[in-house]
Order: structure tokens, then sequence, then C-alpha cells
């Protein structure tokens, strides 16, 4: 089965009895790393509409003099400068400024991080979730309310019982010393699910590649993505005799916004956003979208090469600063150790078109990044999503996203095949995705992060993979009946293209 191709990763609408619900995995004080922004007066021509850069120069100082020189004289603005990093933000309406500076002593790269001019183009093709509605509430609760020790909706949750976080609860709930961060479309912190272990510290809105710190500005409005909410939830929801348990709900979560009114994530907000969480002592961050305009962004375009190197710097950055850095696969069924895949969604932000890349040279990022902890989909029969891409020696580790109940039929009470999680404005709802997934390994790595509090990043993800329950590959793959392959898996038992290292195990992380 090949699974369709929308716009965005975080697209994925499924009809209401199909169901795999909308997912962005599709998929913001200013921290040290932040120059204050410098004015310059354009002196190239103009002719052009704005556009945003990114402009990398060599790390560990402010951009020299040279440099801010040459990004005036082809008509940039620096918005900011990241300079423990050496990667500097940039508007300019000069059609030629990427073109320019690259030819500057010192810049080592520089792209635009869009094609569209700012502000970005509305889309509109993002997906809804299932919000439980009145009856289905009561249902549930009445279920939970003969389950010593559960919440109300935790007898929805099937995706809890799959990895043993309901026996891992019985042993912690995590440390409230430890934060886990959802740079997402915001998080709604006033849901009584989330308020309680919300950390406003390490919350900040990064939309416009430099942190707007005002109190609420990392929350979504009405008219945006509840994503990033949603995902909160799945990781850290209060047990609290509320709604649901998430995996790790005695943890921290903060809010980092860096998806777009629109629905964008652009490299200058994802940047930032790792940078706040590098300096705002995170422990993990999740990380369920890709970098638009571009799903892979190949090396050989110079424009795509700066995205990659900037968002490869603040990734690592992050890592060095003793965060967990953890992804979503994607939700296309794309192999992404094949020979070649057809994109056909970028650029996003314009006008799409078909275009063949090697995913080993065009990399989804920060998915296929070095470090980054990247997650596949299971549904409720344990077996990859339709939807979840795959490939061996890509994907790290294996986790609830949830996929069609008419695929994978959770076990009673469970009535849906996809993941209950938080929605603003104090509701519950479903969605599915490599999204979902993402949140509970950040769980489970937060729960390590719990029982081993010096652990460094290297430890916990050497522990988050030795504790996956080892997964052998499903052959053959027909996730609909129809008696086609959909999808082929590589490798052993122990470390598969489908699964990983295997299915994140909550129960192991807090008592090894």
């Amino acid at each position: 089965m090949t699974a369709p191709h929308p716009r965005h990763r975080r697209a994925l609408a499924i009809p209401a009895g199909l169901a795999v619900a909308a997912s962005l995995a599709f998929l913001p004080g200013t921290p040290a790393t932040a120059a204050p922004a410098v004015e310059s007066a354009p002196s190239a021509a103009t002719d052009g509409t704005s556009l945003s850069y990114v402009v990398n120069v060599s790390p560990g100082h402010r951009p020299s003099a040279t440099v801010r020189r040459a990004i005036a004289k082809a008509g940039g603005t620096i918005v900011t400068s990241y300079d423990r990093i050496g990667v500097i933000v940039v508007h300019s309406a000069n059609p030629d400024f990427a073109k320019s500076v690259r030819k500057v002593r010192g810049v080592q790269s520089a792209g635009a991080t869009r094609t569209a001019p700012l502000p970005s183009a509305a889309t509109t093709d993002t997906g809804a979730p299932q919000v439980l509605s009145g009856v289905e509430l009561a249902a549930a609760e009445a279920t939970s309310a003969k389950a010593e020790g559960q919440d109300p909706l935790e007898s929805l949750q099937w995706d809890l019982p799959a990895i043993k976080a309901d026996k891992a609860h019985e042993k912690s709930l995590g440390s409230e010393k430890v934060t886990v961060a959802v740079l997402d479309t915001g998080v709604d912190d006033t849901h009584p699910d989330i308020a309680p272990n919300f950390d406003r510290e390490a919350s900040v809105n990064c939309v416009a590649g430099k942190p707007d710190t005002t109190d609420g500005a990392w929350r979504p409005s009405a008219s945006e993505s509840p994503h990033g909410t949603h995902v909160a939830g799945e990781i850290a929801a209060a047990k609290n005799g509320i709604g649901m348990t998430g995996v790790a709900p005695g943890v921290k979560v903060s809010g980092i916004k860096v998806g777009n009114p629109d629905g964008f994530f652009y490299t200058e907000a994802v940047v930032c956003g790792f940078m706040w969480a590098a300096e705002h002592g995170v422990d993990v961050t999740n990380n369920s979208y890709y970098t638009d305009p571009w799903y892979f962004n190949c090396k050989d375009d110079p424009d795509q090469k700066a995205l990659v190197e900037a968002v490869s710097r603040a990734t690592r950055y992050a890592e060095k600063k003793g965060a967990v850095n953890v992804a979503a696969a994607g939700n296309e069924n794309y192999d992404l150790t094949s020979d070649e895949i057809t994109d056909p969604s970028s650029p996003n932000d314009t006008t799409p078109g078909d275009r063949t890349v090697d995913p080993s040279k065009c990399l989804d990022i920060p998915t296929q990044l070095p470090g980054v902890v990247t997650v596949a989909a299971t549904g409720a029969k344990g077996l990859k999503s339709s939807f979840s891409n795959h490939g061996l020696g890509v994907i790290d580790i294996a986790a609830p996203g949830g996929d069609s109940t008419a695929y994978q039929t959770p076990e009673p009470p469970a009535t849906s095949g996809l993941i209950l999680g938080t929605l603003p404005g104090g509701k519950w709802g479903y969605m599915a995705g490599t999204s979902m997934a993402s949140p509970h390994v950040a769980g489970v790595a937060a729960l390590i992060k719990s029982t081993h509090p010096h652990a460094s990043p290297a430890m916990v993800k050497a522990l988050l993979y030795a504790e996956a329950d080892a997964t052998a590959c499903t052959k053959p793959y027909d996730i609909d009946g129809d008696g086609k392959v959909d999808a082929v898996c590589e490798g052993p038992k122990n470390r598969n293209g489908f699964y990983g290292w295997g299915m994140a195990d909550a129960l192991d992380a807090v008592t090894w």
C-alpha cells in the first residue's frame, strides 16, 4: 500500500471511520547565544519580495565586521545571531542575497529558509483531531472508575500498556527535576492535565527566529493547530484524577512554539527552539515535524545545504548542553534507505512539484540528523503503522503512534486505534502519526533521566535502546489485507528497519 502524499507531514487527516487523524510530524529573556538585532540599511537593489535567510559562519564569536558589512551591502537586515553555533538570521528583499554573501570571506554557507515571502503563504490542509464527546467521556470515566489508581480516561489509552507505562507508574511517575520541551505549534498550559507539570521558564515563542518571552506567547491561538498541546499531554499529562495520563506524568513539560500560524516550521524558528532548550536546562526535546519548506534538503543545493547546516549545529549544541533530541520518522510509508524517493510536496509554501531525491544525500531535518533519536510508529496490534516511514539504520526505536482502527483494532475497553491526547480548551481527543509515537519515546527518555539524573544524553540514548523490547520484522507486511506487500522490513529482531532496536519500554526505564 502506498501512503497518501499530503503537502505537510502534519496533515495526515484520516476519514473518521478509517481514522489516521492529523499528524504534524508531519510534525518559542533572550538566550546567551542570541546577540541583539543589528539594523542594517540595505544598499543593494531590492526588487524582490522579502525572504528569511540563515548565514552560517564560524561559531564562538559575534559575526565579523566583514560579514556584517557584506550582509548590509547585499540588502540584508540581521534579525538575530546565535553566536555559539555561528548561525545568523537575516531578512532581505534582494533575490540575489544568498548568492552574494556566499562569496564573502568567513561565510561558510547561506540560504533562504522559505520560498514564500514574509509572511508565509497560508495553508488549510491541517487535519482535525477527533474530539471526545460527552458520551464517550462518561463511558470512559465509568470504566476507569472500576480500575483503582487510573485517571478517568486511562481505559482508552491502549498505548500505555503497549510500552508498559502503566506498570512503570506503579514504581515511578518521573522526576519534577526533568523537563521535556515540546518544539511544536504551541502548548496550552492552562489545560487542567498540563498545568500541574508546566515549566514556564523553559517556554517561549520562537516563530520569528528569535525568542519572544511574552507571557503566554507559547500558546496556540484558537485558529492554530492543537498538535503541540496533544503532544504535551501524551508526554506529561498529570496523574491527578482528571482526564488522561502521560507516559511520564511526574516530569515537567515546556512549550517552545516553532510552528507559525500558517503551520510552517521554518529553519530560523527551529534553530531558535533548540538554542532556547539548550540554554534553559531542558533534558529532552520532542520534534514532531519536519523543517519546511523542503521535506528533504539536498546538500547539492546551496540553499538547502545551509538549512541542514544550521539545524545540525543547533541540535548538536542542544545535545552538548544535555538534551536528548527525539524526532518523528514521518508519515508517508517511505523507505528512508531506498536509492530514491519521489517527493511531491516540496517546496510546500509555494508550488510543490515532483522531484526525485536520494534520502542518503537529501535529509529530512531534524529527523535524519546525526544524534537525533528517530521514532517509527506502531498501531494497537504492535505492527508498524500503515503510514510510518521506515528504513534499516535510520529508525532507532518504535512506539505507539496509532493506525486505522480497520487495520489495527485495540482490545476493549479502548475503542479507537488512534492516540488519546490533550487538546486546547480543556478537551481531549484522538490523533495519529509518527508525531504521536515520538512523544512516547520522549516520555520514556524522561523516565530514564529521572532514574539516572546524572546520565549524559549519550547514556540516556544507550539505555533507551538497550531497554527496548526487540521486535522482529513483520513479514510479509500486508497491513490492509489486500494480498499485496505494503512495505519491506530488513534486519534482525534486535535492529531492523521497522522497529529499530525495538518497542520503547517505560518499565525498564524506571527499574534498570
